[in-house]
């Protein structure tokens, strides 16, 4: 899973990526783009390696892009969009602080501005590709009829200004996947507060209708540099008791509708990320394309089940531990086992 970081310049994209992925160094060469790559943390995964003890423990990952500027001096906002239009969500981060010249913040407004940038930005694409289809049709050529139809719909909520995202079906549709909508893409809208505010602000339009959090960026970002032995103390002072990190992963797995499944054994215990309502074969393409072609069942037990038990033995003698076929729906949590035949 890869997130893609937008704002507006001095929204402090720079301070929330830092916070997110602990890389306190900037980029070598100013204005590049930087990624960064974090374990999604998972107390069920920790408890699982104490169970089994394996050679390793594997976290599913999670990727942050900051989009750099360099050599896009006069359009560097819409060369952001297009380094991210490949990632699955977006962080909107928001300045929800007063900058060092006390200008006060304004987050409706920047709200607005950087999300009318990606309804025009998808506006653009339309509007080109439906006077192509329709110059096409007039010459005699074969089109398909339901990309029309889809990208009519499409002009119609954009010159409602209207976010795509709102119509997941609709930006998600297989003749769409092309285009990669940046107005569609599902979006955290992060707002960087003051150091002593952990509240989101109640806007308009904004904090009732979209996915918002609310994070101190400068101070979570002064906490990955300070030693462990004094963290403790910082933590508490400022009651900090997840980190920006935690919940941003947390809601962004929300966000794009995900669950964890592990496998577990002596080599590894695993997490992996599917989407919720993923089967059993597909979630088993996720480990190999072997496992998925050559699928028989899947032994299923869940990790209150296991824990509870206290070993996979004991679990099958509860009868908690279970067969499923291709067609079972995978559930956050499940361990299990595939067998398969190529």
């Amino acid at each position: 899973m890869k997130l893609g970081i937008i704002g507006l310049p001095q929204s402090g994209k720079s301070t929330i990526f830092e916070a997110l992925t602990h890389h306190s160094e900037p980029a070598i060469h100013k204005g590049e783009s930087r990624l960064g790559v974090v374990n999604v943390p998972d107390m069920r995964l920790d408890i699982l390696n104490d169970m089994y003890e394996p050679q390793k423990q594997i976290f599913a990952q999670i990727s942050y892009l900051l989009p750099g500027t360099q050599g896009q001096k006069k359009d560097s906002g819409q060369s952001a969009l297009n380094q991210i239009r490949e990632c699955d969500a977006f962080i909107h981060v928001i300045r929800n602080f007063k900058t060092y010249g006390g200008q006060k913040p304004n987050p409706y407004q920047d709200f607005i501005k950087l999300n009318q940038e990606l309804i025009l930005t998808d506006l653009g694409v339309v509007e080109s590709r439906l006077e192509r289809l329709h110059l096409e049709k007039k010459q005699g050529r074969a089109i398909d009829e339901k990309e029309i139809s889809l990208l009519t719909e499409c002009l119609k909520h954009l010159e409602d200004e209207i976010s795509l995202r709102k119509f997941p079906q609709l930006a998600s549709a297989d003749v769409l996947k092309g285009y990669a909508f940046v107005s569609g893409r599902p979006m955290l809208v992060l707002f960087n507060n003051e150091d002593d505010d952990i509240s989101i602000p109640d806007i308009k339009g904004v904090s009732s209708s979209e996915n918002c959090i609310a994070v101190r960026g400068r101070l979570e970002q002064e906490i990955i540099q300070i030693p462990d032995e004094e963290k403790e103390d910082f933590l508490a002072e400022f009651h900090i008791a997840e980190s920006a990190l935690d919940r941003v992963i947390r809601r962004s797995y929300e966000l794009l509708g995900l669950i964890s499944f592990f496998t577990v054994g002596e080599d590894e215990v695993r997490a992996w990320t599917v989407k919720k309502d993923t089967t059993a074969q597909d979630a088993a393409g996720v480990i190999h394309t072997d496992f998925k072609k050559g699928f028989i069942r899947a032994e299923v037990v869940s990790f209150e089940d296991l824990t509870s038990a206290g070993s996979h033995q004991e679990a099958k003698k509860r009868g908690t531990v279970r067969l499923e076929g291709k067609t079972y729906l995978v559930q956050d949590g499940d361990i299990i086992e595939f067998r398969f035949n190529v």
